[in-house]
């Protein structure tokens, strides 16, 4: 049975034009595994010329990827279980190694994926994001704000929308990343008839520059100066009290603010936020060197914390912002999110009494795992925990819809205890 589908990988591959475009530039042989029974799979510019099955004696190859036919089997399901979505979940959870030579594999590393997965059954078809007419205006308003961060000067680019005088929710997007990954927050009126949402990009992210003297230092970010920005932008706008929502990087800083400034929200909300995560990659240097495009290994590392149910265009859009990062700027963020950041130990500091906390993470995220975050909250009484099942590491993004149904119950409690105050 297994060696019938690694057998049919010419066919599967050869005949996605998209899938041989992607691979054009890659000539080599890979060694796949499957249990016991080994195959040897030749490309040639992104077609797959021939697949042999073992076993072999000194024979070449250039990476070998090794599972268990159970393994295999899940990764190729309709819509995989959560830790078998991708071969970098696979990989995290202990169901699958990656040897060889890594580079290749980096240089390469979509095509890679999408060549393993090849297999995978078709489910049922997704929707995707809903189109608006030509000529339509989002209610979005886009602005720069001066801000004063450790004594630099930073032009910040923020969005907006909702009434001026509605509850601030001040809206933060993952490492590498800006605030595209909001918009579907901003353009609904569920949300924005009682809130005025703001979505700011970092300093060095999306449309913000980075300060001057940038071209002479290395990027990294520190606690200190994450916080001291979300500050900065909070008082320079005069919002009073206001809620902060982030995910990833940003969830994992909504700790940070409900530990060091709780009076100064009025409620936190931590999208994909531990106080630790185990790293699933531990070479960070893939990210930022010159013989591996830094935005193509970024999107790509990033496809598979995303769900598989997750509608084909909003999964893209995702994947385009990581495209688009400025050199060397995801691996800096993830020096606070990996190293500087963590918060073990340090939870029992933070009172709910004085700023509500919510936690909720994607069933798929294998980077902040639903089992980080359930620990996290453990740990921190009066903590809101919920899991979305279907969702991944941008829920915001990956699939509106299904977000939203778990954003909204969290807003209207927040809005409730708003209405209660004398």
């Amino acid at each position: 049975m297994m060696a019938l589908v690694f057998e049919r990988l010419p066919e599967l591959v050869n005949a996605n034009a998209a899938l041989v475009r992607r691979g054009r530039f890659l000539t080599a042989t890979f060694l796949v595994e499957s249990g016991a029974t080994q195959y040897l799979v030749r490309v040639v510019e992104g077609r797959v010329e021939r697949v042999e099955r073992g076993p072999f004696l000194m024979r070449d190859w250039r990476v070998a990827i090794r599972a268990s036919d159970d393994a295999w089997r899940k990764l190729w399901e309709p819509v995989p279980a959560a830790g078998y979505q991708d071969v970098f979940a696979m990989a995290k959870f202990g169901h699958a190694l990656i040897e060889g030579d890594l580079v290749l594999v980096m240089q390469h590393l979509r095509y890679v994926q999408e060549l393993l997965a090849a297999p995978r059954a078709r489910g049922a078809a997704d929707g995707d994001a809903a189109s608006k007419p030509v000529g339509h205006l989002e209610p979005i308003t886009g602005r720069y704000v001066w801000l004063d961060v450790s004594g630099r000067r930073h032009r910040v680019y923020f969005e907006e929308a909702g009434p001026a005088a509605g509850i601030p929710l001040v809206c933060l997007h993952t490492a590498g990343a800006d605030t595209k990954q909001w918009r579907h927050v901003l353009n609904d009126v569920d949300i924005t008839k009682d809130f005025r949402v703001l979505a700011f990009d970092l300093p060095r992210h999306g449309k913000s520059l980075p300060p001057a003297g940038w071209q002479d230092e290395e990027y990294r970010l520190t606690t200190d100066a994450y916080v001291e920005t979300i500050l900065a932008f909070c008082d320079a706008l005069a919002l009073d009290r206001p809620v902060v929502a982030g995910c990833s990087i940003g969830g994992k800083i909504v700790l940070h603010l409900a530990l060091r400034h709780p009076d100064r929200f009025r409620a936190l909300i931590g999208l994909e936020a531990a106080d630790y995560q185990a790293p699933w990659y531990d070479d960070t240097s893939w990210l930022h060197r010159p013989d591996i495009h830094g935005g193509e290994v970024c999107s790509a590392l990033m496809s598979g914390l995303i769900a598989p149910q997750s509608p084909r265009e909003s999964r893209w859009e995702t994947l385009w912002g990581y495209a688009q990062g400025g050199p060397g700027v995801f691996r800096g963020d993830l020096y606070f999110y990996r190293a500087e950041g963590d918060l073990r130990g340090k939870l029992d500091g933070i009172d709910t009494t004085r700023c509500p906390l919510y936690l909720l993470t994607g069933e798929y995220d294998f980077s902040c795992t639903p089992d980080d975050t359930r620990r996290t909250a453990d740990a921190i009484k009066g903590a809101r925990l919920t899991v979305m099942p279907g969702l991944g590491h941008f829920p915001m993004s990956e699939h509106p819809a299904q977000f939203r149904r778990y954003l909204l119950p969290v807003l209207e409690d927040i809005r409730s205890a708003h209405a209660r105050r004398p």
